[in-house]
């Protein structure tokens, strides 16, 4: 069984904004997989599907960024995945706006939601797909920023990456994830 998670913020005062990504990938799945999320559970919504034979967990943690490893783990442990079989898809400051770089293991780098998620996984070893979202114009401040919706010149860019990140999952559930790297991060 597989798990992709997106990381983001429960509420509409957090819809569309850029700390959100890893929920519009989500949503783009559960989308495209006729897969609704309307399961709550585990501190978070979730569904469960199969894609070409692969039993599939889609979750959007409700636990706010900075606990997102509270939803996860606990998910995990019900359906004994491991962490090579979870993916955790989020915005990234360092890259650029729509750029996308898959990696299988690493430090948090400042992101708190994955510090959350590293803590309570107990390993940096799982996959991950970071979306570019820029750094904060001079002058503005981190949180502000995160918590800012995209310009539309933005979501146009942000709307094909979201494809992007999706067909990367889809493309995970046949191949092994340093392929699907190969693949797109070239892209």
């Amino acid at each position: 069984m597989k798990l992709i998670v997106g990381l983001g913020n429960p509420g509409k005062p957090y819809d569309k904004t850029k700390h959100n990504i890893g929920f519009e990938v989500i949503d783009a799945l559960a989308d495209r997989w006729n897969a609704p999320l309307l399961q709550t559970k585990f501190k978070g919504v979730f569904s469960k599907t199969v894609i070409n034979g692969q039993k599939v967990i889609l979750l959007k943690p409700l636990t706010y960024m900075n606990l997102s490893g509270e939803s996860i783990r606990p998910l995990m442990d019900y359906f004994q995945i491991e962490p090579e079989d979870v993916v955790v898809i989020y915005d990234d400051l360092d890259l650029p706006t729509g750029a996308l770089r898959l990696r299988q293991k690493g430090s948090a780098g400042g992101h708190n939601g994955i510090k959350s998620t590293i803590a309570h996984l107990g390993t940096q070893e799982f996959n991950r797909i970071r979306i570019g979202i820029s750094r904060p114009p001079r002058g503005m401040k981190v949180p502000d920023y995160v918590l800012s919706r995209f310009s539309d010149e933005e979501w146009g860019i942000m709307k094909e990456t979201v494809e992007k990140s999706a067909d990367a999952c889809e493309r995970w559930l046949e191949k092994p994830f340093l392929e699907v790297m190969n693949e797109f991060n070239g892209s």
